[in-house]
């Protein structure tokens, strides 16, 4: 067996300084395979998410942006209205993207504190009208809060905004204007419950008060959209706008807090006053 006398490598007695180590891992984050081999991407192993932009309106994917809010967010939204010292709630508030989650909630729940309020303040008067008299929740007036309080805080935004889109201004969007309608029923919320109070001039206080709060709120959100249209008659929607919103405030003063204790007397026995008329504990 013949051996061959190899030199030293004159590198290798200079120590582990010289050493070097090259890594072999792919900078790509996609994960590509090292190399510039064929990867798990290209082999159709790993894909990207698509596009949430290619959903269609009619899918739920395209709404769940809309409804991913913190409820810190929305309750301060909600109290953006209460004090509406921002002549731009869009931009204060609902920034940096309107929401769905918050305005719905709002509305659905002054359905509830609208009926629960009413029922609770119509058995207190029916109670101090003739302790002992049976009292019937009407629960008619649970879907004349629906329907009134759904129609007017998303079907009149969303009609506004496409009258607005047939004249030509495009500076919000459908969810923009819901979100603005919805938020800015907020105040309805706390007066309606302050409202089981049986005092008359006091309910018409905080319905004056609500109706003042949310109805400014509306106007200084609403008129700069319609002034930015090129037609000047557009701005004189806004007297809809006002008209609608005391409508409304009339019919929560009628349907939902007009009630007074009354003395039944004997011809009368099973009758309490309410709205003025009297009318029936089975109502």
């Amino acid at each position: 067996m013949a051996y061959v006398s190899v030199e030293a490598d004159e590198r290798l007695e200079e120590g582990p300084e010289r050493l070097q180590f090259k890594s072999f891992l792919s900078a790509d984050p996609a994960g590509g395979n090292p190399g510039g081999g064929v990867g798990n991407t290209s082999r159709g192993y790993l894909h990207d998410q698509p596009a949430k932009t290619g959903s269609g309106f009619w899918t739920v994917e395209y709404y769940q942006s809309y409804f991913d809010v913190d409820t810190t967010t929305v309750l301060r939204r909600c109290y953006g209205t209460l004090l509406p010292t921002s002549t731009s709630y869009l931009s204060s508030h609902l920034s940096p993207a309107a929401d769905l989650y918050g305005p719905f909630w709002t509305l659905t729940t002054l359905i509830l504190t609208l009926f629960l309020s009413s029922s609770l303040a119509h058995s207190i008067s029916s109670y101090l009208s003739k302790p002992g008299a049976k009292y019937d929740y009407n629960f008619t007036l649970l879907s004349v809060a629906v329907t009134l309080v759904y129609v007017y805080g998303l079907a009149v935004p969303v009609g506004l905004w496409l009258a607005l889109r047939w004249l030509g201004v495009g500076e919000w969007s459908v969810v923009e204007a819901v979100a603005v309608w919805g938020y800015g029923q907020f105040v309805w919320i706390p007066v309606s419950i302050l409202c089981v109070v049986p005092v008359p001039i006091v309910r018409w206080v905080l319905v004056g008060v609500a109706f003042c709060t949310s109805g400014y709120f509306l106007v200084m959100n609403i008129y700069p959209i319609l002034a930015s249209a090129e037609q000047k008659p557009t701005r004189l929607l806004i007297i809809l706008v006002a008209t609608l919103h005391a409508a409304l405030a009339l019919t929560f003063k009628v349907m939902f807090f007009s009630y007074y204790v009354k003395e039944i007397g004997p011809s009368d026995p099973d009758s309490i006053g309410g709205g003025g008329t009297n009318m029936t504990l089975h109502f």
